[in-house]
């Protein structure tokens, strides 16, 4: 039985998809960080007639991400989705760091999925037809690559809205790169605002529910063959120009793969 990587299965959207996944004949590899609420994600997706294993890690520490990745390498894994992520954090909040001194959403919403993704990828050609689905956002905004981990200006929301830009540009690399290997890469908006707590502890009010993101994520797990695609919700949609820029691009990919400090600028 083919298996897909789910991370933050363990609330809001993760938590709608993981059951149906099970029931589309998936076992789940169920991810989050607390250990009592992964048990209960694989409790509801076996209710729901499907098969689970479970697996803590904190994709704040790039040691987790490896740890992670050393778990489920060998298990018949056909697709990963990169789900798990950090929002606006509350309003006016103060500036966070990873485990690894990287500013938070810049690590669990980029750095996270990139490690985790290249960590898997010689399991998913080798398991190919097979998918990487990365959940972004349609809140995108410029990275400043002099300062790409806000050390002199902070903001919570426009930290989240770099982080998903650069995850829409990496997509695109790595489709690109992934031609012709039977891997398939697509990035998703799924909804506006949708009724999570990660919406809810911005103090912002919902404009859309889990479900309506949920079934187009589960559409685009399940159905999608095309690849290097950004969605908004079931339709295809442009990104920010940015997210597109062979300039923005080249330099991410230069900042990816040098390591980027942790306090500031590319090496």
């Amino acid at each position: 039985m083919s298996a897909v990587l789910l991370t933050g299965a363990t609330s809001g959207l993760g938590r709608w998809l993981a059951p149906r996944l099970g029931r589309a004949g998936l076992t789940v590899l169920v991810h989050g960080r607390d250990r009592g609420k992964v048990g209960r994600g694989v409790a509801e997706v076996e209710a729901a007639g499907g098969k689970a294993q479970g697996f803590v890690a904190d994709l704040a520490s790039l040691a987790g991400v490896d740890r992670l990745a050393a778990e489920v390498r060998d298990r018949p894994l056909t697709i990963l989705v990169n789900n798990a992520g950090v929002g606006f954090g509350e309003r006016d909040g103060k500036r966070e760091v990873s485990a690894d001194g990287y500013e938070l959403r810049w690590a669990v919403n980029l750095l996270a999925p990139v490690r985790l993704t290249e960590a898997l990828l010689p399991t998913l050609k080798a398991n190919a037809p097979a998918r990487v689905v990365n959940v972004g956002s349609l809140g995108q905004q410029p990275i400043d690559f002099d300062d790409p981990q806000l050390e002199r200006h902070y903001d919570g929301v426009e930290a989240y809205r770099r982080s998903k830009l650069a995850l829409a540009a990496w997509t695109f690399d790595l489709a690109e790169d992934l031609r012709g290997s039977g891997v398939n890469a697509n990035c998703l908006h799924p909804a506006t605002f949708m009724d999570t707590a990660m919406v809810r502890q911005y103090g912002q009010t919902p404009f859309a529910t889990v479900e309506e993101g949920g079934a187009a994520t589960l559409r685009l797990i399940l159905d999608e063959t095309r690849s290097g695609l950004f969605f908004d919700g079931q339709r295809v949609a442009e990104p920010h120009p940015g997210a597109k820029d062979p300039a923005v691009r080249s330099r991410l990919r230069a900042l990816l793969k040098g390591g980027s400090r942790p306090g500031g600028a590319a090496r």
